[in-house]
C-alpha cells in the first residue's frame, strides 16, 4: 500500500493560521505598471424582443376590457394554469403545476385538484385552494369577465391537505369542466386589495408563479421587460430576458428587417401584409387568430332598443361587409368573417349561420324604414322621431382599443346618415364594462337610477366578445345566459350576466341543457343560432387575428396552439438561427 505523506498539508494549514491571528497586515499588493488583460467571465444576458402593438395597460386576463395580445402573452408568461390548450386544440393537465385533476364523484358532480407541493407565488407564498375560491368567486360575481358560465355552476369548494387538494362540487354536471382555473391569481394579495377586483392586475403583477416575472412595465414607453423567474420551481427558461416593445406597424417592419426585434405579433393590413412577405424566406409568416370576435351589440336592456321592431329597423339600415372591410382593410381578419353567432371562424367545424339575403348580411334601408315607421316613428327633416322625440342612441366603444374604435367611427356614421341620431361615447375599458354594460336590469331594463345615477345608459356597444378557445356550451352560455337569480325574483333589480344583457327564459332552457351536457351542443346550436339573429341582439363581425412573423435570429418559436399563440413555449426559446 502507498503511504501518504501528511506533514506538509497540515504545515502549510498551521502557517495560514498563524497569519490569520497575527497583527502584522499582509503586504501591499503591487501593481504592474502594464495594463491587465481583463479577463472577465461576466455573461451578456441573452434577450429576445418581441415587437407587438401597443402596451396600453389592464392586464387581467379574466377581464373583456383587458383582452388584448400583451395580457394573453403576459399571463402564459406569468401565471398558473391547471389545464393549458394542445395543438390539436384538446387540454391536458399542466404538470408544472398540478398532480393530478380528475373527477371523482358524478352525484354530486365533484371534481378533486391536487397542487404539486412545491408550487408556489414569487413572494413564497403557496398556490393554494383560496387561490381557486379567489377565482371562482371573481368569476361567478363580478360583470365584464370572460367565461362565467361554468364558474357560477359550482356550488361549494373545500380545501384538503394544507390547501393543496381542492374539491370543488358543482350544482349540475359540467363537461366543460377543464376550462375552468386558468391563469390563477395570487388571491392573498388581491381579495384584500383596496381597488379590489376591479383593480386586480390594472398596472402590474403584484406575484407571478410561471417562468418568468416581471422586471419592468413602462406603458409610457411602450415596454415590458421580463426577467427568468429564479423561484420558479420547474424547467428554467434558457433565455434570460424576453422584451415586449410596442411600435406601429411600419416600426416593427423595420426593426424586424434590421434584427432589432427577434419575432413580432401584429395587426396587419393587406398593406403590412405584402411588405412582411417581401421580407423574404428569412421571415415565416403565420396567422395567430385570437379567441375574440368584433361584434355590435344592440342591447335589448335599452328602453329604445327594447322594442324588437327598432332593433330590426336599425340592422336593416347598417352595412355590415362595409363595416368588416373599412376596418380589416385585407388584414387576416378579412378572411375570419363571424358568420355564425357562437362559433369562431377560425374554430375546427365552423359552419356559416348568417341569414342571406337580407339584413344583417347586408343593408335593407327600405325594409329599416318600413319597421321604423311600424314602431312609430316618422323621418322628418331627414330624422327619425317619435313623440316629439328624435330617434337618439348612444353608442359606445372601450377607449383607445381597435378595432372598435374605427367601427364605431363608421357604424355612427352609418346611422347618422340614416336619420338616426348617435351620441358616441368612449370610456376607459375598465368603466365601460363594469359599470356602463353593468348597470342593474330591472323587467328588462336597464335602471340609471338609482343605482347608476349619473351614468348614460348604452344602447349600442361595439366591444369584441371572447368566445372561441374554450367549451363551446360555456362559450354560448357566457354570451347569452341568464344569471341563476335573474330568474327566480323578477321584481329585484340584477346585474347583467352579460354585457349585452340578454336573457331570454325561452331559451334559457336549451342554454342550460347544452352547458350540463344534457343535449349535444351540436344539436343546441343548430336550433338557437336562428333564434338568435332573430332576436337582433348581436351583429358578429369579424374574429380578431395578429401575424406572426418570425426572423432569423431565434429559434422554438411556433404560432403555438389555436388561439393562444407563441407564448406558451418561451422556456424552450434560444438566440441563433431557426
Amino acid at each position: 500500500m502507498r503511504s501518504v505523506n501528511t506533514a506538509a498539508p497540515i504545515l502549510a494549514c498551521a502557517a495560514v493560521l498563524l497569519a490569520a491571528c497575527s497583527n502584522t497586515p499582509p503586504p501591499p499588493v503591487v501593481s504592474s505598471s502594464a495594463s491587465p488583460v481583463s479577463t472577465s467571465t461576466t455573461k451578456t444576458p441573452s434577450q429576445v424582443v418581441v415587437g407587438v402593438d401597443d402596451v396600453l395597460g389592464g392586464y387581467n386576463p379574466h377581464n373583456l376590457a383587458d383582452a388584448s395580445q400583451v395580457t394573453s402573452a403576459l399571463s402564459q408568461l406569468l401565471l398558473p394554469s391547471v389545464f393549458r390548450p394542445k395543438d390539436d386544440g384538446s387540454f391536458e393537465l399542466d404538470k408544472n403545476l398540478m398532480k393530478s385533476a380528475e373527477v371523482v364523484s358524478q352525484q354530486p358532480f365533484t371534481v378533486a385538484y391536487t397542487i404539486r407541493p412545491d408550487a408556489s407565488w414569487s413572494d413564497s407564498a403557496p398556490i393554494a385552494a383560496e387561490d381557486f375560491a379567489y377565482l371562482r368567486e371573481a368569476m361567478r360575481d363580478q360583470p365584464g369577465v370572460i367565461g362565467a358560465a361554468g364558474y357560477r355552476l359550482i356550488s361549494d369548494i373545500q380545501s384538503r391537505e394544507g390547501g393543496k387538494r381542492v374539491e370543488v362540487t358543482f350544482a349540475k354536471p359540467y363537461p366543460g369542466w377543464q376550462t375552468l382555473f386558468n391563469d390563477l391569481l395570487p388571491a392573498h394579495l388581491l381579495k384584500d386589495a383596496p381597488n379590489g377586483w376591479r383593480g386586480a392586475l390594472a398596472t402590474t403583477f403584484p406575484a407571478v408563479a410561471g417562468p418568468y416575472s416581471i422586471k419592468g412595465l413602462d406603458t409610457a414607453r411602450g415596454e415590458v421587460v421580463l426577467e427568468r423567474n429564479e423561484r420558479y420551481w420547474e424547467k428554467p427558461s434558457a433565455l434570460d430576458r424576453i422584451v415586449l416593445r410596442a411600435a406601429d406597424q411600419d416600426g416593427t417592419l423595420a426593426a424586424l428587417r434590421s434584427g432589432n426585434d427577434q419575432f413580432v405579433m401584429t395587426k396587419t393590413d393587406g398593406t403590412g401584409l405584402k411588405r412582411l412577405g417581401e421580407l423574404g424566406s428569412a421571415v415565416q409568416l403565420h396567422t395567430v387568430a385570437r379567441p375574440t370576435v368584433a361584434q355590435i351589440l344592440l342591447r335589448p336592456v335599452s328602453p329604445t332598443l327594447s322594442d324588437p321592431k327598432v332593433r330590426e329597423g336599425v340592422t336593416a339600415l347598417i352595412d355590415r361587409g362595409k363595416l368588416i372591410t373599412e376596418t380589416a382593410k385585407g388584414g387576416p381578419s378579412d378572411k375570419l368573417r363571424a358568420d355564425a353567432q357562437v362559433r369562431v371562424p377560425s374554430a375546427t367545424g365552423f359552419q356559416p349561420t348568417i341569414p342571406a339575403p337580407g339584413p344583417p348580411s347586408a343593408a335593407d334601408p327600405a325594409r329599416g324604414e318600413e319597421l321604423l315607421k311600424s314602431a312609430g316613428y316618422t323621418k322628418e327633416a331627414g330624422t327619425w322621431r317619435k313623440n316629439g322625440k328624435n330617434l337618439s342612441l348612444v353608442v359606445a366603444s372601450p377607449a383607445k382599443q381597435e378595432p372598435y374604435a374605427t367601427i364605431a367611427k363608421e357604424l355612427t356614421a352609418q346611422l347618422v346618415a340614416a336619420g338616426i341620431e348617435v351620441n358616441a361615447i368612449a370610456p376607459q375599458p375598465r368603466e365601460l364594462f363594469s359599470t356602463l354594460l353593468a348597470m342593474p336590469v330591472l323587467n328588462g331594463i336597464q335602471q340609471t337610477t338609482p343605482e347608476g345615477a349619473g351614468n348614460v345608459g348604452i344602447d349600442i356597444a361595439v366591444i369584441g366578445q371572447v368566445t372561441g378557445g374554450a367549451d363551446v356550451a360555456s362559450a354560448l352560455a357566457s354570451t347569452f345566459g341568464c344569471r341563476p337569480d335573474q330568474l327566480t325574483d323578477k321584481t329585484k333589480a340584477v346585474v347583467p350576466a352579460n354585457p349585452l344583457g340578454f336573457c331570454d327564459p325561452a331559451l334559457q332552457p336549451s342554454i342550460d341543457a347544452a352547458l350540463t351536457g344534457t343535449t349535444p351542443v351540436a344539436d343546441t346550436l343548430s336550433t338557437l343560432e336562428p333564434e338568435l339573429w332573430r332576436r337582433n341582439v348581436a351583429i358578429p363581425l369579424f374574429q380578431l387575428a395578429d401575424t406572426l412573423a418570425i426572423g432569423s435570429g431565434i429559434s422554438g418559436v411556433t404560432a403555438g396552439p389555436p388561439m393562444v399563440g407563441p407564448f406558451g413555449s418561451a422556456v424552450n426559446w434560444t438566440r441563433g438561427p431557426k
